[in-house]
């Protein structure tokens, strides 16, 4: 074997090493960085009572809601219904990934609508007087 073509095997043997970590670490990366919770807004004004929490969530193995777990598709989107109560919200969403990491994201929702039951008619705002006759 000449001393070029030893050389050129080195050269190429330094290079496929080379792109096989690179490869390597770039198919480690979801293992590397940890879960992640996307939401549009961390503080939200909302009208009505009944909104959908809605975001995305990677690299996860599951995801809770104040306390209480919820479901995610296989692409990391979900969706949770959820009532607000008069005033500030504070919504927590935590995130777990298989290795035990987690990630928090919180949003806060004021709710500045007026509360409705079905089938009776909003009571006006202020005080009033009973008139009498």
């Amino acid at each position: 074997m000449k001393e070029g073509d030893s050389r050129f095997v080195r050269i190429a043997l330094a290079a496929f090493f080379v792109m096989a970590l690179l490869y390597a670490l770039y198919e480690a990366r979801g293992i590397l960085a940890g879960p992640t919770i996307e939401v549009p807004n961390s503080i939200v004004l909302a009208e009505s009572e009944f909104i959908t929490i809605q975001g995305q969530a990677e690299r996860i193995s599951e995801l809770r809601m104040n306390g209480d777990r919820i479901s995610v598709t296989e692409e990391g989107f979900f969706a949770e219904p959820y009532v607000l109560a008069r005033g500030v919200n504070r919504i927590i969403l935590e995130a777990r990934d298989a290795r035990g990491r987690d990630t928090t994201q919180v949003m806060e929702i004021v709710y500045t609508g007026e509360t409705t039951i079905p089938g009776v008619p909003p009571q006006e705002s202020g005080t009033s007087t009973p008139e009498t006759s």
